[in-house]
């Protein structure tokens, strides 16, 4: 395997054809003695393990909708499988085969994962990761499948990989999707100017009031506080800011009229390295957030964050 995040797609219809592009991946890169990762349906990680036979022992597994929840954790886990097998691995190489959930995902979700897989060509950069994302033509939309050529560099079909002609660089596909549009409606937002400590401690005092527990108000706070320190260290003092609830969840919106030309697209989605960036504090706001929305335009800057509100079943772990 070349040095390098080696990022493919592949697009299959059939049993038949994933079997056909994932059994000589897996078994490829256990015959080169690398830590392989299966992430993908249960119906897809029976298919394989039928096939690998004994083999299948030495491949890790994980089903896909309980491997990283969301697009930010998702890429975490990718990142932290690698760093913990890279110092046994031949030359630090890792395989892992990924296949996102796209069925039965919000426009909101579907927006995020199409991000996140463009963003994994930036975020992953460094690792020595080679990844194939299969996409099964059967029950995902068609409109999603564009995309996937769009966001991987190169096509895998079996054992032939092509480069991929409609691959955009991803920076100029996160630009080119439409941000969700914050929820301000008429409301009037407390404005603040200078004082960002005063800024934070007026969102903790409105969402405690509308979370369910202790604990949910702590996590908050930390998701806030880190929100804050970045736009401290980005010199956006004048914001206003709203804090509700929203579909079940409790939102807080924070708008400047500061705009900040320089945002990085993928900022808050790459693990926190050992010398500290400008933006890290975000990766753990995204980790617990239901959401982390960033943009900035010519009319100014909005960060927006969404946590479980009182009535999220989930988050009680109610089954």
């Amino acid at each position: 395997m070349e040095s390098g995040f080696l990022h493919q797609g592949c697009i299959y219809g059939s049993d038949a054809e994933f079997l056909s592009m994932a059994v000589p991946f897996v078994r490829d890169g256990l015959c080169r003695g690398e830590p392989v990762l299966v992430t993908t349906t249960a119906a897809n990680l029976d298919l394989l393990q039928d096939v690998l036979g004994t083999q299948a022992s030495d491949v890790d597994y994980a089903e896909s909708a309980y491997f990283g929840r969301r697009p930010p954790q998702r890429a975490t886990a990718f990142q932290r499988y690698w760093a913990r097998h890279r110092p046994t691995a031949p030359g630090g190489a890792v395989r892992i085969l990924a296949e996102p959930v796209w069925v039965g995902r919000s426009r909101r979700e579907v927006a995020a994962w199409k991000r996140m897989e463009a963003g994994l060509n930036v975020v992953l950069a460094d690792t020595t990761i080679r990844m194939i994302c299969p996409y099964d033509t059967r029950v995902v939309d068609a409109a999603i499948i564009e995309d996937a050529r769009r966001t991987h560099p190169e096509v895998v079909a079996g054992r032939r990989a092509e480069p991929c002609s409609q691959f955009v660089a991803p920076e100029e596909f996160a630009r080119r999707q439409a941000q969700p549009k914050s929820w301000w409606g008429d409301a009037d937002g407390a404005r603040f100017d200078g004082d960002l400590t005063a800024t934070r401690r007026h969102v903790l005092d409105e969402a405690t009031q509308l979370l369910p527990s202790e604990d949910s108000v702590t996590m908050f706070s930390i998701a806030v506080g880190e929100a804050m320190t970045y736009l401290h260290r980005r010199d956006i003092a004048r914001v206003t800011a709203w804090v509700r609830l929203a579909a079940g969840r409790v939102v807080c919106t924070v708008r400047s009229d500061q705009p900040l030309a320089d945002l990085h697209p993928f900022v808050g989605f790459r693990t926190p390295a050992l010398r500290e960036q400008t933006g890290d504090g975000l990766w753990l706001t995204n980790q617990i957030c239901e959401w982390l929305d960033i943009s900035s335009d010519d009319s100014g800057f909005t960060i927006e964050l969404a946590v479980p509100g009182p009535r999220a079943e989930e988050a009680n772990h109610v089954c």
